[in-house]
């Protein structure tokens, strides 16, 4: 009981054949700006949505700034709404929290054999991927 499945369980049930399952929710695509949904290829996973940074394995490393703008963005995606209600304010920021909180120790605790990557160097190879992307898209 309290399943928060049991009205599609009950749906499967009584009526099959007015069941649809569920579709990936795909975000805005702004100015040609590709989508998280769908992947590119059926062979290829999702792309990962725009505004969500890698910050593991970098030199400097992630600064508490940067983790917590992450964990914001990472809210904001999950919860749906950019800035939340007054009802909902001390639990988007719990969540905040929380979020940066188990994204310190994550990248605490990642190992990896490869070198630091440079932001500059990253920066710059992101920025050429951009200016290549946006050069074809125009006509």
């Amino acid at each position: 009981m309290g399943d928060i499945f049991e009205p599609l369980n009950f749906l499967l049930i009584v009526r099959p054949e007015k069941y649809v399952p569920p579709q990936p929710v795909q975000a805005r695509a702004t100015r040609g700006r590709s989508l998280c949904y769908p992947a590119p290829s059926p062979t290829e996973p999702p792309a990962m949505c725009r505004n969500i940074r890698t910050l593991a394995n970098f030199a400097p490393p992630a600064t508490d700034d940067e983790i917590r703008a992450s964990a914001l963005q990472f809210v904001r995606k999950l919860s749906g709404f950019n800035r939340p209600s007054k009802a909902n304010q001390a639990a988007f920021d719990r969540a905040i929290a929380d979020v940066t909180h188990a994204a310190h120790h994550l990248l605490g605790d990642l190992v990896s054999n490869a070198p630091p990557r440079d932001r500059a160097v990253e920066a710059a190879k992101a920025k050429a991927r951009s200016a290549e992307r946006f050069a074809k898209a125009a006509p």
